[in-house]
């Protein structure tokens, strides 16, 4: 057995360890890029704290999905003002910016350059500069993971920068800054780390350490997933859900997902709709397909019976049985009231041009089983 396991330099966690952040800085660099999402909330106060701690910011907003020509801007702001420390403050569109400018900072060229795919593949050479990842939502764990997710303009499609070097010197985790979400952020957010979660846990690059992560993760989800959405004022329910979304970053990070994301990046690509409700959606048809899959295969009985435990966790049914974790994810998209694909956006006559490109996904490579293109359009033509 061979694995390793990286995450962020340190983790904080817990209500209030925002205001560690200023210190944190202090220790890191002397001039900050301060990111930040559209609305730029809780930015004034992020940007006093920094200058009060003797580090002037610039800031740049994320106005919806990060793109390369976002990463190019922000990366040319931040060389104007002789940045260097970044500090992303938001979900997790901004964190992924912020690292992704991060590692443009430290190395020549631009983004594309350092895209598979769509770009030149180059690896980043260079260490990013320091970056601080302060999440406002629970649900991707970009605070943890070593990719940037990207659009890439003109080109329909999402694309990770990968490296470990995009690994934030430091993830603070505040639940209080999740308390405001509406409750339909905080629905997509969360099913995207509970996706994460499972994939991580069946896939076929689970290992020891991401296993352990995956069981504690999920524990803590099922427990707080519903109460979070349906009051947002259960600070018990929040928190849990913020370790549970950092723990699916971490998983996510050191095994491979599968195919609910490895179709969420074309998706979303494509129709622009939002990530987390792709994942919730496209989760109890991909965990039926794979079930029927792995139930057909000689091989297995070994995914079969992590999905029975994925199960049990989920429902809290000793006898679950592998399909219970497609029925928990209908059951609990219904309550959220989980748009379709249709409705986000999806057309039915774009899904034969869509399969090839989820095939070649990374995301894909990691499902537990290989998925047939006639199934996997079955999926789409079945979340519609």
């Amino acid at each position: 057995m061979t694995f390793e396991f990286a995450t962020a330099g340190r983790i904080l966690f817990g209500r209030g360890a925002v205001r560690q952040v200023p210190e944190l800085a202090r220790g890191l660099g002397k001039r900050a890029l301060l990111v930040l999402g559209r609305s730029g909330r809780g930015g004034d106060e992020m940007a006093a704290a920094l200058e009060g701690a003797g580090i002037p910011s610039a800031r740049y907003h994320v106005g919806g999905e990060p793109t390369t020509t976002m990463v190019d801007e922000a990366s040319a702001l931040a060389r104007g003002f002789g940045c260097d420390l970044v500090v992303s403050l938001g979900g997790g569109s901004v964190i992924d910016l912020g690292k992704a400018v991060a590692g443009m900072l430290a190395n020549p060229g631009e983004v594309l350059d350092y895209l598979e795919v769509v770009g030149r593949g180059m690896p980043l050479a260079n260490p990013a500069l320091p970056s601080i990842a302060i999440p406002t939502t629970s649900g991707t764990g970009a605070e943890v993971t070593r990719n940037a997710v990207l659009d890439v303009a003109g080109k329909d499609v999402k694309v990770s920068l990968r490296s470990f070097h995009l690994l934030p010197r430091a993830a603070v985790v505040d639940p209080s800054l999740t308390d405001g979400l509406p409750p339909a952020i905080t629905a997509y957010t969360g099913m995207d780390a509970v996706t994460q979660l499972i994939e991580a846990f069946v896939g076929n690059a689970a290992n020891p350490m991401t296993d352990g992560v995956c069981r504690e993760g999920l524990r803590l989800a099922a427990g707080a997933i519903v109460p979070a959405v349906e009051d947002g004022s259960n600070q018990a329910a929040r928190d849990a859900m913020s370790v549970a979304a950092t723990f699916s970053g971490m998983a996510l990070a050191n095994a491979k997902l599968g195919a609910v994301h490895g179709f969420a990046g074309v998706l979303g690509g494509v129709t622009g709709h939002a990530h987390g409700a792709i994942c919730a959606r496209l989760l109890p048809f991909v965990c039926e397909a794979n079930v029927r899959a792995l139930r057909r295969s000689p091989e297995g009985t070994r995914t079969l019976d992590r999905y029975a435990e994925v199960a049990r966790i989920l429902t809290g049914d000793p006898s679950a049985r592998p399909e219970g974790v497609a029925d928990w994810a209908r059951r609990v998209g219904e309550r959220f009231a989980i748009p379709t694909l249709g409705a986000g956006g999806l057309e039915a006559s774009a899904i034969p041009a869509i399969i090839p490109s989820a095939e070649r996904a990374s995301s894909m490579q990691g499902n537990p089983i290989k998925l047939p293109a006639d199934e996997l359009r079955a999926i789409l033509e079945a979340a519609l």
